[in-house]
C-alpha cells in the first residue's frame, strides 16, 4: 500500500481514489518487475549472492553441534594435552556443550554418548597465535592506509574463516579494529577463531604506530585524526595524560589487553629500529589504567633499552625482542615477563618490503632471532608463539608453517606447547577482561573444547602444519565441529 492510502475512508467519502496501487497500469508494472526479478534470481541472483559471500570467506560454514542432551566422545586416539611434552594414550575425551568434561579410560565413557572414532590419530588442543592482526593481515599496507574500512572488514572476515581452517581456534589480536569481527565470530555470523582484541596500537608521535607521511607534519591541537586513527588501527598519544586516555578508550571498546609501541619497527618508515619510544612515565600510565581494569600491557619492542624500560614500567609481555642481550633477558626472567616471539628469519615467509630502509631493519632483526631463542632457553623466559604476519595477504597461509619453524630451536612438542598451553597461560593474564570463560590451549577437564584431530605424529616433527587441508582431519571449536574429514 502506498503512502496515499493512509486516509482511504475519507477519500471514499469524497468520491476520490487517491491511491493507484490497484490500478490496471500499476498492476501490470508490478507484474513486469516481479517477472524480471524472478528471472534474475533464477539466472544468477542466488549464485551471485553465494559467490559474493564465498569470495570473501563469509559463506556460512557447516558447524555441526552435538546432539542435544547427548555428550560427545572422541575415542581411539593419542593426545598431546598442551602442557606436558609427551604423548598420552589410553584415554578418551568427553565433551559436553563447549567443555571437555572428562578424560575417561578408553572404552569407559558414558553409553549414551555420541562417539567419534579418531582412527588411532592424534588429538591436540586448538592452536593459538599470540601475535596476530586480524584486520591487517589480509590487505597490503597501502590498502590499510587508504581504503574504506568496510573493505578491510570484509577482507578480515574472509581471513578469519581461513585462520580457523588452519587449526588456529584462538588469536590474540595485537593491533587493529577487530572488535566488530570478534562480535560477528562470537555470534556465529562469520566463521573464525576466538579473538582477544587489543584495539588500536598506542604510539607516540614518530613512533611505530605513527603512519603519517612527513608532509603531514606538523600536527596542531585542532588537527583532525588521521585515517588510520579513525579506523582504529593506531592511536597517537603523547604525555602520560594522553596515554592514559588512549588506554581507557581501548578498554571502553572492549580490549582484553593493551598494546603499546615501546620501540622502533620494521613496517614503519620513519622511526629507527634502535629508537626507544614512550617515557617510563607514559608507559606506567598505560600499565596503571590496564591494571585498574584487571588486565595487562604488551609492548612492541626489539632492543635492550626499550625492553628494560618496558619491564621497569610493568609491561607483562614483550612482543618481538629479537635484539635483546643477555642481561636484558635475565631481567625479563626475573620479573616473570612473557616473551611473545616470532620466527623472523628473513626467509620466503617474511613480510614483503621493497623500501631499502625497511629491508635493512628486517635483516637486522633476522640476525638476532636465533640468539633470542638461545637466550630464552638459557634464562627460562616463558615463550608464546606468534606470527605477526602483517600487510601480507599471500603470507597468511604460512601461519602453520611459521609454527613449524619453532622446532628448529626446540623439540617439536615444546614448540607445539608455545602455541597451546603456554599461549593459553599468556592469554589468561587478561583476567576479568578475558572475553571467554574457560581455559584455552589444553586438553583437561573444564577446558574449552577446542580440539584438532591430526593425521601426523607431532612428536616426530611439525611439517604437517603446512598442510592443514590434508592433515587436519577434524577441527572443533567450543564443542562445535567446523571440519570433519575423518
Amino acid at each position: 500500500m502506498c503512502v496515499a492510502c493512509w486516509d482511504t475512508e475519507a477519500a471514499r467519502l469524497a468520491g476520490i481514489d487517491p491511491c493507484h496501487c490497484g490500478a490496471p497500469h500499476t498492476l501490470r508494472a508490478y507484474a513486469r518487475i516481479d517477472a524480471d526479478l524472478r528471472r534474475r534470481e533464477f539466472l544468477g541472483g542466488a549464485g551471485a549472492v553465494v559467490g559474493m559471500f564465498a569470495g570473501f570467506g563469509l559463506a556460512p560454514r557447516m558447524a555441526r553441534a552435538q546432539t542435544p542432551g547427548r555428550p560427545l566422545l572422541l575415542s581411539n586416539l593419542r593426545f598431546f594435552d598442551g602442557r606436558e611434552t609427551i604423548m598420552q594414550e589410553g584415554r578418551d575425551i568427553l565433551i559436553e556443550g563447549d567443555r571437555i568434561t572428562a578424560l575417561p579410560a578408553r572404552g569407559q565413557g558414558p553409553e549414551d554418548a555420541e562417539r567419534i572414532d579418531c582412527g588411532g590419530r592424534v588429538v591436540i588442543p586448538g592452536l593459538i597465535d599470540a601475535h596476530w592482526h586480524s584486520t591487517l593481515v589480509g590487505v597490503s599496507q597501502v590498502v590499510a592506509l587508504t581504503q574504506d574500512v568496510g573493505f578491510l572488514h570484509l577482507m578480515a572476515g574472509r581471513e578469519a574463516g581461513a585462520t580457523l581452517m588452519r587449526g588456529f581456534t584462538t588469536v590474540r589480536d595485537v593491533g587493529g579494529p577487530a572488535f566488530g569481527l570478534k562480535l560477528a565470530v562470537d555470534r556465529g555470523a562469520v566463521a573464525g577463531p576466538r579473538i582477544f582484541p587489543s584495539g588500536a596500537m598506542i604510539s607516540q608521535t614518530s613512533g611505530h604506530g605513527d603512519f603519517r607521511l612527513r608532509s603531514d607534519l606538523p600536527r596542531f591541537p585542532d588537527t583532525p585524526p588521521t585515517h588510520i586513527e579513525r579506523q582504529g588501527v593506531a592511536q597517537i598519544a603523547d604525555g602520560a595524560d594522553m596515554v592514559l586516555r588512549a588506554t581507557r578508550e581501548q578498554l571502553m571498546k572492549g580490549a582484553s589487553q593493551i598494546k603499546i609501541m615501546a620501540g622502533g619497527g620494521v613496517a614503519s618508515l620513519y622511526d629507527p629500529l634502535d629508537a626507544i619510544q614512550f617515557t617510563e612515565a607514559e608507559m606506567r600510565a598505560a600499565v596503571q589504567a590496564a591494571s585498574d581494569w584487571g588486565t595487562y600491557v604488551c609492548a612492541h619492542v626489539y632492543t635492550p633499552g626499550g625492553i628494560r624500560r618496558a619491564v621497569a614500567a610493568g609491561v607483562r609481555s614483550i612482543e618481538h625482542g629479537q635484539l635483546a642481550d643477555d642481561e636484558t633477558v635475565r631481567i625479563m626472567a626475573g620479573e616473570g615477563v612473557w616473551w611473545s616471539i616470532q620466527p623472523f628469519l628473513a626467509d620466503e615467509d617474511a613480510n614483503p618490503y621493497s623500501d631499502p630502509a625497511q629491508r635493512a631493519k628486517q635483516l637486522e632483526v633476522a640476525e638476532g632471532t636465533v640468539r633470542a631463542f638461545d637466550l630464552a632457553r638459557t634464562h627460562g623466559v616463558p615463550l608464546a608463539f606468534g606470527t605477526d604476519i602483517l600487510f601480507n595477504p599471500d603470507g597468511a597461509a604460512s601461519q602453520g608453517r611459521q609454527l613449524a619453524k619453532f622446532a628448529r630451536f626446540m623439540s617439536p612438542l615444546e614448540a607445539l606447547r608455545t602455541a597451546t598451553g603456554a599461549a593459553g597461560e599468556l592469554l589468561a593474564m587478561s583476567g576479568p577482561r578475558a572475553p571467554y570463560d574457560g581455559r584455552l590451549g589444553v586438553i583437561a577437564e573444564g577446558a574449552l573444547a577446542d580440539l584438532l584431530v591430526v593425521d601426523a605424529d607431532p612428536e616426530a616433527g611439525l611439517d604437517w602444519l603446512d598442510d592443514p587441508e590434508g592433515r587436519l582431519r577434524l577441527i572443533m571449536k567450543g564443542g562445535r565441529i567446523h571440519k570433519d574429514a575423518l
